[in-house]
């Protein structure tokens, strides 16, 4: 199979799968002694734990951050969720803040979040408008802030799942900064791509989850810059600095750190050899594919990621034709593809609604090769001219 879809999920590294075994442990071995849990005071215990801050330092190190300033979650829906709630209901409480400003282009995980946040709890929720490409303005957000004293949260995604446009997260952070309104950003699909330094990108939480990046599903992490105000919404015990309850799923934390640091280290070569390939899928995408057009920034967009609208044909059906051929790829995000409807981003970067239904994402990662890329760019101008014949998209 060629595998183009790694920004739904990617496969587990040999080597972080290595260095989450011993933390599993076995009842049928007796060489591992590392499986108890962090909180307890016992040997095994305080070796789960020793794991556990080991992969926070290591978390920590790749933001530029504080190992207490790392929140260890369930996933990357979880960090965004958290962030957003966390941080809005505490603000409310802290000064009476009640407005809350992110985009239309958000993941689902915050889109979702601000809405209930303003239907079941009395929040405002302000959408700032995005161009063409799914830019946010610096001079739009600006002006939403005013004054900032009554903004809870402000949200803005990092990098476009569905699209691959990178914001200037540093311009809309020191805007944020200025006016003293707590800034999140949504890294999960920048994380092992993009720069994560915290200070750079003028970020006061930043959510990220480890299965994007060659690590484990199950587990994330949120950022918390220190002195941001924050009401956790998992209560029940004295984890994680009794801002998220629960044990702790070691050997995911321990996975989700080792890939991170090896994304980290590999980031500057692999995304350079990735984003050759990319170009390559573009630009001949859009010479052999009648009708095609590349969604997103050409320029300004994640290494990895080529996404486009193709004219008169469905997605399901070229998906469909496409992993027939041995070719994994996807119609936009992983959380809604497999839903008959058009995508919420398509729609709000002013795709023409005859081509809503036509989107298709390849996404790339470490397996992929220019031979792979090479039949791929063969197959999909014949998948979508058969489709085109055999199932015409009705006018």
């Amino acid at each position: 199979m060629i595998y183009l879809d790694h920004s739904a999920t990617t496969p587990l590294r040999p080597e972080v799968l290595a260095a989450m075994e011993p933390y599993y442990g076995s009842t049928d071995r007796k060489d591992s002694s590392q499986y108890g849990n962090p909180s307890s005071i016992h040997r095994a215990g305080r070796a789960a734990h020793a794991g556990l801050s080991e992969a926070r330092r290591t978390i920590a190190d790749v933001l530029g951050a504080k190992p207490n300033e790392i929140i260890l979650t369930g996933c990357g829906s979880e960090s965004d969720n958290a962030a957003l709630r966390g941080i809005a209901l505490a603000r409310r409480t802290q000064c009476g803040a009640n407005r809350i400003i992110t985009t239309p282009v958000e993941h689902h995980a915050v889109l979702y979040t601000a809405e209930d946040l303003r239907d079941y709890f009395g929040f405002e929720l302000t959408l700032l408008p995005v161009d063409g490409d799914g830019f946010v303005s610096a001079d739009d957000l600006d002006r939403a802030l005013g004054d900032g004293s009554d903004v809870a949260v402000v949200s803005v995604m990092y990098a476009n799942n569905e699209i691959g446009s990178v914001q200037a997260i540093d311009e809309l952070g020191a805007l944020c900064r200025e006016r003293k309104a707590p800034f999140h950003t949504d890294a999960v699909q920048a994380a092992g791509k993009l720069p994560l330094d915290v200070d750079g990108l003028n970020v006061d939480a930043l959510s990220a989850g480890a299965h994007k990046f060659y690590g484990p599903k199950g587990v994330g992490f949120l950022y918390l810059r220190r002195g941001t105000p924050f009401h956790p919404f998992l209560t029940g015990g004295s984890h994680e600095g009794r801002r998220r309850a629960g044990t702790q799923n070691v050997p995911g934390i321990v996975g989700m750190a080792t890939a991170l640091a090896l994304c980290e280290a590999e980031r500057e070569t692999e995304m350079a050899r990735l984003r050759q390939l990319r170009d390559r899928i573009i630009g001949r995408t859009l010479e052999s594919v009648a009708g095609a057009r590349l969604t997103g920034s050409p320029t300004n967009r994640l290494a990895n990621h080529a996404s486009f609208t193709v004219r008169d044909v469905e997605a399901e059906g070229i998906l469909i034709a496409l992993d027939l051929a041995g070719i994994a790829a996807s119609s936009g995000s992983a959380c809604t593809s497999a839903r008959q409807r058009p995508s919420h981003v398509l729609e709000a970067v002013g795709v023409p609604a005859e081509e809503l239904a036509g989107g298709l994402r390849l996404s790339l990662g470490l397996s992929n090769d220019a031979d792979q890329i090479d039949l791929l760019l063969e197959k999909l101008p014949q998948i979508v001219d058969r489709h085109r014949q055999i199932s015409p998209v009705p006018l």
